[in-house]
């Protein structure tokens, strides 16, 4: 590897602050780091957490408030200099400065860029009316929560463009407000990169049982409005229409790695890093959702979305930087609320050849098993937390996990027997 800076840190800059800048910040105090630490951020609001924009923000069950990781006080109190409502326009590593939009210009001995990613909206015709929305940060779900409450008092109806996580979870909501919901998905099932058929199709089942439409191998070709500019229709391939008095794209994100890119780092779908999450400049880190990492475990490079990778890779950058260097090794896991459905996903099980499914499926309380060419890749878990923490274990554990799909698929097959086991050297 690269080596690492021989001289210690004096002063870090974060760009980003969301969940993954704002926990880095937090790891290099709690790791005594006595320097300058500057947290930067283009939005006016202290960090805060994006899950519940989805979900009870939006619902009107939380406020911008409940939010925030940390109330203002606790940066103060903890040295930290919040940068807020100022975009990051260049870096020079060179100079290794940070160039702010108000020209303020902050000089740094390591930085850490925590950049996030940005929606992506589809290039279609009527795209720009009022009331098309993408959702990402609090503004965007402040905007959203209004067209929704406006929409609801007209009997209006929601249209989602994408079955991932955000559509199936901003569907969730608007049927719980009372909104009639339609949701688009150009693929053959819903959450298709992320989850097993089985359990594709147990969320779907449960939206069309809410009164969701579900319209799956189908694609929003064009949106028309009325006379106002206010979109009102969407139009699918084969002509169908489909009321829309509020659409929101859930089409997948982009990096954010153009600030990177304008610096000479390395980028490709993401800022690409090494094992300890360094750029191709070894000054600087990148973190979260932008950063683009291998993986010794599923032997690829991979680039996560979710709060766990956040604050795993910001307790690893904040390590590195301190002078204690570790891989990033941490074992993805993710959820998902829709309804009374929690959905936990532990490791990655795109690509598995085999899913066993443990529990009771029409009882709520499943968990379905991923293996391929007979390991265990991960596990989606409905109503069965136990299993999805013993399985998180399971996948850290020194060898990888001993758990076959055989043994998976016997009859009286519980979990729990596989706790704390693991292979033995070879």
């Amino acid at each position: 590897m690269a080596a690492f800076p021989a001289s210690p840190a004096s002063s870090v800059v974060i760009v980003g602050a969301g969940q993954a800048g704002a926990d880095t910040a937090a790891a290099l105090r709690g790791r005594g780091f006595p320097g300058r630490i500057a947290l930067v951020g283009e939005e006016e609001a202290l960090p805060y957490r994006r899950p519940p924009l989805s979900k009870g923000y939006l619902g009107g069950t939380a406020d911008a408030g409940d939010l925030e990781l940390l109330p203002a006080s606790s940066y103060a109190d903890q040295g930290i200099d919040l940068v807020l409502g100022d975009r990051a326009v260049r870096v020079d590593p060179e100079e290794r400065s940070v160039v702010l939009d108000s020209g303020t210009r902050l000089s740094y001995d390591r930085l850490v860029l925590a950049t996030g990613a940005r929606p992506r909206r589809l290039p279609v015709p009527g795209a720009g009316l009022e009331g098309v929305m993408t959702l990402r940060g609090l503004s965007d779900a402040a905007a959203l929560r209004e067209a929704l409450h406006g929409a609801l008092r007209e009997g209006g109806h929601l249209l989602v463009v994408g079955g991932g996580f955000v559509g199936l979870e901003l569907a969730a909501t608007a049927r719980r407000m009372g909104l009639e919901a339609t949701v688009v998905e150009v693929g053959p099932r819903l959450m298709a990169r992320s989850l097993s058929p089985g359990m594709s199709e147990h969320l779907r089942t449960e939206h069309l049982r809410q009164g969701v439409r579900v319209l799956l191998h189908r694609e929003v070709t064009a949106l028309r409005g009325d006379a106002r500019g206010h979109v009102r229709v969407a139009e699918l391939d084969g002509g169908e229409r489909v009321p829309a008095d509020v659409v929101v794209f859930g089409v997948g994100v982009r990096p954010g790695a153009e600030l990177a890119a304008a610096a000479g780092l390395e980028v490709g779908d993401g800022v690409l890093v090494d094992r300890w999450l360094r750029t191709s400049d070894p000054a600087v880190h990148a973190i979260g959702d932008c950063a683009r990492f291998p993986s010794a475990r599923y032997g690829r490079q991979l680039r996560l979305e979710s709060v766990q990778n956040a604050s795993d890779q910001a307790r690893c950058a904040a390590a590195a930087i301190c002078g204690d260097p570790v891989p990033y090794e941490a074992v993805p896991w993710f959820w998902t609320e829709q309804y009374a459905i929690r959905l936990q996903i532990a490791g990655i099980t795109d690509g598995h050849d085999r899913a066993v499914t443990v529990g009771d499926p029409s009882g709520g309380r499943f968990s379905v098993l991923c293996f391929r060419q007979g390991r265990l890749l991960g596990a989606e878990s409905v109503g069965r937390p136990a299993d999805h923490m013993i399985v998180r274990r399971l996948l850290a554990a020194e060898g990888g996990p001993v758990l076959s799909p055989e043994e998976a698929a016997r009859p009286g097959f519980d979990l729990k027997e596989y706790q704390g086991r693991q292979r033995q050297p070879a």
